[in-house]
């Protein structure tokens, strides 16, 4: 017979607390402890030590030698009883749990009552090897998952369906989007049921809801589900409506864009500004005229045709005169009344001899003289037809 032991943990790690099986040993036997467990020492029924990692020596009131002596007057049974409990601290993860019955509560958005299952996983951690032995081990010699859940189930199952419901009423938790809140309720659910675990010194560390399971088929259910998903289908569409019209409205504004630089572009290389393509218009209207007295009503001068500008104004001038058919005689003079003549162009009282109206600027059809040899001008133009002398304006 050995005159001390050696007792070591020898459970697996799904097990929570594990008695060794050699009770009353010697005095000065070696307690080797892991360092992911705790042990506790019971001497006589009562929980004296808690031994962390390592390896320590235990002392106890059953002497070798003179052991068998001293349980003579009990019959060979020692009366200093003696036992150790190995906890294991490391996090237990996967441990399943469901809810046995439905959740039966208000759903929040539309207003009809519903039932729905839950479902989930859980880690665990032993955190207080005293408080777990006192009040839920007692003298059981393991206590492994499957048995800690059975113990818990009862509560576990009530807490949670009762906070369940809690908190999809207060977060107002559309059970048709409800897939989307699974960490919220998860989150809130571990802090509302930790605190009952670790009234017996089990640490909840993690807590999961993995699956909600709804209605499907129900009669209620199924008609607010269409509902749901015909309103979201209907704001979808709108959406998609008004994004194509934005892209309809963007593409117009780049073809009016585009054609602009063309035009621009046009303008540039055939070398005449937009005020000039204006003057070409103008008078490819009025060579389009059968009648030269509509001239008159439209209210249009030679004026302006003449004040165009530069070899464009020239070349319009000339458009307009082959378009008149030469009524642009020399005798042909600005309207007068009494005498004093008028601006075609903005019915202004042009002063003698002016060239061009001091109101609206256009080119007037007064008679000018040249300054070289005095000859009148009868028609616009850039050089004195008698002697070449540039004219003036």
């Amino acid at each position: 017979m050995a005159i001390t032991d050696i007792i070591k943990y020898e459970g697996d790690n799904s097990t929570f607390v594990w008695k060794h099986p050699h009770e009353d040993f010697n005095t000065m036997t070696q307690l080797m402890v892991h360092q992911s467990q705790e042990a506790i020492f019971f001497l006589n029924g009562e929980a004296l030590d808690l031994f962390g990692p390592g390896r320590h020596t235990l002392e106890t009131q059953n002497i070798p030698l003179i052991k068998k002596a001293l349980n003579m007057p009990t019959g060979g049974v020692t009366p200093f009883h003696c036992e150790v409990y190995f906890i294991n601290k490391t996090e237990q993860m996967a441990i399943k749990w469901g809810t046995d019955s439905k959740v039966q509560f208000m759903e929040p958005t539309y207003r009809f009552p519903i039932q729905i299952g839950a479902s989930g996983e859980m880690s665990l951690r032993a955190e207080d090897a005293r408080k777990l032995l006192v009040k839920l081990v007692g003298t059981e010699s393991i206590l492994g998952q499957s048995t800690l859940v059975t113990y818990f189930r009862a509560f576990l199952m009530t807490r949670v369906k009762t906070y369940l419901a809690q908190t999809i009423k207060e977060l107002q938790i559309n059970i048709f989007e409800i897939d989307e809140h699974l960490n919220t309720l998860s989150d809130d659910l571990k802090a509302k049921i930790a605190v009952d675990f670790m009234d017996y010194g089990i640490a909840l560390e993690r807590f999961f809801v993995t699956t909600i399971v709804k209605p499907d088929g129900d009669p209620s259910y199924e008609k607010f589900k269409s509902l749901h998903f015909r309103q979201y289908a209907d704001i979808a569409e709108a959406q998609l409506q008004q994004r194509v019209g934005i892209i309809d409205q963007q593409t117009e504004a780049q073809k009016m864009v585009i054609e602009a630089q063309g035009v621009a572009q046009k303008r540039q290389i055939e070398g005449y500004t937009y005020q000039q393509e204006r003057g070409f218009d103008v008078a490819e209207k009025m060579a389009e005229n059968e009648a030269v007295g509509q001239f008159a009503n439209m209210g249009v001068g030679l004026g302006v045709m003449t004040g165009v500008g530069g070899g464009i104004g020239g070349t319009v001038g000339g458009i307009v005169n082959e378009a008149l058919g030469n009524v642009n005689t020399p005798t042909a003079q600005p309207p007068t009344q009494g005498g004093t003549a008028f601006c075609e162009n903005c019915g202004n009282k042009l002063n003698a001899d002016t060239a061009f109206c001091d109101e609206c600027g256009a080119k007037t059809s007064q008679p000018s003289k040249c300054v070289g040899c005095g000859f009148i001008f009868e028609k616009p133009g850039k050089f004195c037809p008698k002697c070449g002398t540039k004219r003036e304006g």
